[in-house]
């Protein structure tokens, strides 16, 4: 009786670590990018993004914070008779979460990849298939479920073949917690 009393316990307090230490979410927000460099003559595009966000913790102030967003970025196009470039992608934040309060504000850092799912532009624009970025951000738990992000993403590779160009884009974001 004790040794089942005992693992009983053991995978009790094993399943409260696990909780404390993975956190699983969704997040929605908005987007407001533009596309900077030679070729485009541009200004803020404003659109969304949502997805799934994780975070592990890795230390008692330092966590991973993992995300799977569709995002749709690109640039207002401020020539005549012009249509806007539109991006949309599947984009995958990596990111270290350190926490300068007790677990309450976050500076976020670390790379984003992102992967073209579809574009919306004038034909004589292509736009690459994969982009490349670095993210670095603000988070704030409002609650133990709630929590606010603004994050800054800068391109690092071209976003477009035919135009030197890269991504930039302002993200604000609320989410949940389960």
């Amino acid at each position: 009786m004790k040794k089942i009393l005992f693992v009983m316990l053991l995978c009790f307090g094993m399943n409260t670590v696990n909780a404390q230490m993975f956190k699983f979410g969704l997040k929605a927000g908005a987007n407001f990018s533009n596309l900077e460099g030679d070729g485009v003559d541009g200004s803020t595009y404003t659109s969304f993004h949502f997805g799934a966000v994780a975070e592990i913790s890795l230390l008692e102030n330092l966590s991973l914070q993992p995300e799977l967003l569709y995002s749709s970025q690109g640039t207002k196009v401020d020539a005549a008779g012009a249509k806007d470039i539109n991006y949309n992608y599947v984009t995958v934040p990596v990111l270290a979460k350190f926490y300068l309060t007790s677990k309450k504000l976050s500076l976020e850092a670390g790379p984003q990849f992102s992967f073209l799912i579809n574009e919306d532009v004038e034909e004589q624009f292509e736009a690459e298939s994969f982009d490349f970025a670095a993210a670095v951000g603000l988070g704030y738990n409002i609650t133990d479920n709630f929590f606010a992000q603004a994050r800054y993403v800068m391109g690092l590779t071209e976003a477009n073949k035919d135009a030197e160009v890269t991504n930039r884009v302002i993200q604000l974001s609320v989410g949940y917690r389960f």
